[in-house]
């Protein structure tokens, strides 16, 4: 990280008055004086009826005032790349106007940027801070995909904006998904990977033993992206002879598959309402060439960001069925438990 200076913005809810222009002169001059910043030049204006703008050329950067009578507010801004914090405007701003609260907010001005969780809950704003942007394209295929190197989680793969996997607890993720099955049983002579575009699956599969596995995936894409970035996870999955890629709708590509064909089935997909509607459509097809006892795993997402979601993919597996074993773990980059269902069929 590069950093090259602070920012600080202060809304002063409440104000009773609209004060002159040699007030915020002076006001400029005590905050200066206070952060020990140089003064260059100041252009002010007054604007009819109301209202007044005021900006401060520092040799350090800026200081600004803009009024706004008629809601009681006045909004200000500071940023330095000097030696002390432009939050000490603060406590001389508390002290010279008459307010009723003031709203802070900080930014750092450095070579890290904001990439925004779009699994926030409502009410609560999170981001994850982002060091280097090392793929953004859009597919053939129509996703959009993003390589982020993260502060906290490493080089990581988004999918129209969705974090998908980070290369820091992407074990935590795969293991668990491939080991809910195994629990079950440990036959392993055949699966099945529907999606999974990181190779994470595929590469865990290939630890356990699995004599063949037929990797299904929709975008080719996504795993070359994931190969040159992220290798760790699938560790030359693709390449492996116990290994078949086969690109294109998954779906339509198992109606060609052999009844009683494979010991388990992971279905990797994305864990929204539109993937869990697709495997619900193509559930006989699942059925129909996963083996006696097999075993059916899906990722089903997070119990405390979306359970109604967890709820539906659990009604599927029952109807189908008839049983469910839940698993679960936390994911850090995640920010909460994920959760994969599996289910043996009788």
């Amino acid at each position: 990280m590069i950093k090259v200076g602070e920012h600080v913005t202060l809304d002063i809810i409440g104000t009773k008055k609209e004060y002159d222009d040699t007030f915020f002169e002076n006001l400029v001059k005590k905050i200066a004086d206070k952060a020990k910043v140089t003064v260059l030049n100041i252009a002010k204006y007054k604007f009819k009826p109301q209202g007044f703008t005021l900006v401060a050329l520092l040799a350090e950067s800026h200081i600004s005032f803009h009024t706004y009578p008629e809601k009681g507010i006045i909004s200000f801004d500071f940023y330095t790349c000097g030696k002390i914090s432009p939050n000490i405007a603060l406590d001389v701003i508390k002290n010279e106007i008459d307010h009723k609260r003031i709203i802070k907010k900080e930014l750092s001005r450095d070579t890290i940027s904001f990439y925004y969780d779009n699994t926030s809950t409502k009410g609560l704003s999170k981001n994850y801070l982002v060091k280097e942007v090392l793929e953004d394209f859009k597919s053939k295929v129509g996703q959009h995909i993003e390589i982020l190197n993260l502060v906290e989680y490493g080089k990581s793969l988004f999918i129209d904006g969705d974090l998908q996997v980070a290369e820091s607890d992407e074990h935590l993720y795969s293991g668990t998904f491939v080991n809910s099955a195994m629990k079950l049983n440990k036959n392993k002579e055949r699966a099945a990977i529907i999606g999974g575009g990181d190779g994470g699956v595929a590469r865990e599969c290939i630890a356990k033993g699995f004599g063949f596995i037929d990797w299904y995936e929709l975008d080719p894409e996504v795993v070359e992206v994931c190969k040159k970035h992220i290798g760790s996870i699938g560790k030359n999955a693709t390449e492996k002879n116990s290994v078949k890629c086969v690109w294109g709708d998954a779906f339509k590509s198992i109606k060609k598959v052999e009844d009683d064909s494979y010991d388990k089935i992971f279905i990797d997909l994305n864990d929204d309402q539109f993937c869990i509607n697709l495997a619900a459509k193509n559930m006989d097809s699942l059925v129909r060439i996963l083996k006696p006892d097999g075993v059916i795993t899906a990722q089903v997402g997070s119990q405390d960001k979306k359970p109604k979601q967890v709820n539906n993919w659990l009604k599927i597996f029952n109807k189908n069925f008839g049983n469910a074993t839940l698993n679960r773990v936390y994911i850090p980059s995640f920010d909460s438990s994920w959760n994969f269902y599996s289910s043996i069929n009788h």
